[in-house]
């Protein structure tokens, strides 16, 4: 399957009733989130600790087959105008390579402030400094991946 670069596109290639996973690629790891069957919830999964492309796809894709994955969302580090810099070239990258090990359709999603949010999130319940550093890339990825389950409801609503 081709990587998306416009998100209806993309929500048009998804199989239905079947979840949707969520990335948040860092330098150093990826946070991972996947939906409910129904794509109404997201929830955070795991953070995979990057070594190689090809060691971290293979756990990532063992995961995605795992729960029966219909399409990846990846989290586009856009700057805050809205440009794009290295970080989404990277992303990019990431998704190109992706997209030769498997058949998923992979779309972006404009990722801004959503690692903010999440750290938000995790202060206000309270959590301790080293629980936020474990959790906060896949905390990143469910709001990544929520604010796309939120466009796929809706554009399914006709809207």
């Amino acid at each position: 399957m081709p990587v998306y670069e416009e998100f209806e596109a993309f929500n048009a290639a998804l199989s239905p009733m079947k979840a949707v996973a969520g990335l948040d690629l860092g330098t150093q790891t990826i946070g991972v989130a996947v939906s409910d069957g129904l794509r109404s919830v997201a929830t955070p999964l795991e953070t995979i600790r990057r070594k190689k492309f090809g060691v971290d796809a293979t756990k990532l894709l063992e995961i995605l087959t795992k729960r029966d994955v219909t399409g990846i969302v990846l989290g586009l580090p856009r700057n805050m105008d809205g440009s794009e810099g290295p970080r989404c070239q990277s992303t990019r990258a990431f998704a190109r390579n992706l997209a030769n090990l498997t058949d998923l359709p992979i779309g972006f999603w404009d990722e801004r402030l959503s690692t903010v949010a999440a750290e938000r999130a995790l202060l206000e319940a309270d959590t301790s400094r080293r629980r936020r550093a474990e959790v906060i890339d896949h905390v990143a990825a469910g709001y990544i991946l929520q604010g796309a389950l939120d466009r796929i409801n809706h554009l399914g609503s006709g809207a």
